[in-house]
């Protein structure tokens, strides 16, 4: 096995990031419930991107690159915490973010992210029918080939093998926290949407040999196919730390029943999940990502899926900065 240190790394991330109990929402649903605070990694508002952006900025640095690119929608924390990267470095930025169908109207289209790109100084190319991403992609290469520039394409959501090494490190982070505390989880919660999160947390913990049960709540498809699309990355992420492929066998757990619609588009049980989040416990959640997936862990500690004996470690992967965007939902 390839340990991280073979991998060029720059610190952008205030870690290791806080581990909490939550005291009144515990209380609440009759579990032990606990967060990692991965919102408070630094980086114009923090984020779990961050972590992976130390992976990728620093590859990207070692290709010579001096603008980086990458996709995603209108309000991507993604896209936010890339341009911060990109600023902090001294590199341009060029961001393609497409429309969201049936998201609210009045901030959407100026606030939360957006803004935050702006301010941090990145290029945004706004995606709307008929055009796509691949096309307006095409067309920002060609033209910072034209004008000599080196560009470097950051997928989306960071989640390629390489990004997922940030969830690698926070595995880590996790255990050694775990141990220091005397705390031994029974499940770790967690967004899963570009699927680098949820498959780097896994290959850590299979790296260490830790049996931590892995949930994603998905947020932009279906269960099973967001199964296929974290498996497919945890193999590659798997492979490319020399760790055999048997080991991830049964790992990848995914659940498509709190996402609504479609990406981006609020839910009833979101709203109160951020409500409750935010009047029991001081704590912002955002209205794409961890909304839902708390929306999830609450209903499951409801239905009696987690049990009152059980620790239950949600990741917050940040965003609450678009909750400017989605203000009249709220």
């Amino acid at each position: 096995m390839l340990g991280l240190d073979t991998f060029p790394r720059i610190h952008l991330s205030h870690s290791a990031t806080p581990l909490e109990k939550l005291p009144r929402l515990s209380a609440y649903l009759g579990c032990h419930i606990w967060v990692k605070r991965d919102d408070c990694t630094g980086l114009a508002g923090g984020g779990n991107k961050t972590r992976k952006l130390e992976y990728l900025l620093a590859d990207a640095l070692q290709q010579g690159a001096d603008t980086v690119l990458t996709l995603g929608g209108l309000q991507s924390n993604h896209a936010r915490q890339t341009a911060a990267g990109a600023a902090k470095l001294g590199l341009a930025c060029e961001l393609i973010l497409e429309d969201v169908k049936g998201v609210p109207q009045r901030d959407y289209y100026h606030n939360g992210n957006l803004l935050l790109d702006q301010l941090c100084g990145a290029v945004v190319h706004r995606v709307s029918e008929p055009q796509n991403s691949a096309e307006v992609l095409s067309q920002v290469l060609a033209d910072l080939a034209t004008q000599g520039k080196t560009p470097y394409l950051i997928p989306v959501g960071g989640s390629n093998a390489l990004g997922s090494l940030g969830y690698v490190n926070c595995a880590n982070e996790i255990l050694a926290q775990s141990a220091a505390s005397h705390i031994e989880f029974d499940q770790i919660v967690l967004a899963t949407g570009s699927a680098g999160t949820q498959a780097g947390l896994l290959a850590g913990l299979i790296a260490n040999q830790c049996d931590i049960s892995v949930l994603g709540i998905c947020v932009s498809r279906p269960g099973l196919d967001q199964q296929i699309l974290v498996e497919d990355l945890l193999k590659q992420s798997l492979n490319l730390l020399e760790i055999d492929t048997h080991l991830m066998q049964g790992k990848v757990k995914t659940n498509g029943e709190y996402y609504g619609e479609a990406y981006g588009m609020s839910t009833e049980k979101m709203v109160e999940a951020v409500r409750l989040l935010a009047q029991l416990e001081g704590l912002l959640l955002d209205p794409v990502y961890t909304g839902k997936a708390m929306a999830g862990l609450i209903d499951l500690c409801q239905q009696g899926v987690f049990k009152p004996q059980q620790n239950v470690l949600f990741i917050h992967t940040g965003g609450s900065q678009g909750l400017f965007a989605y203000s009249e939902v709220f």
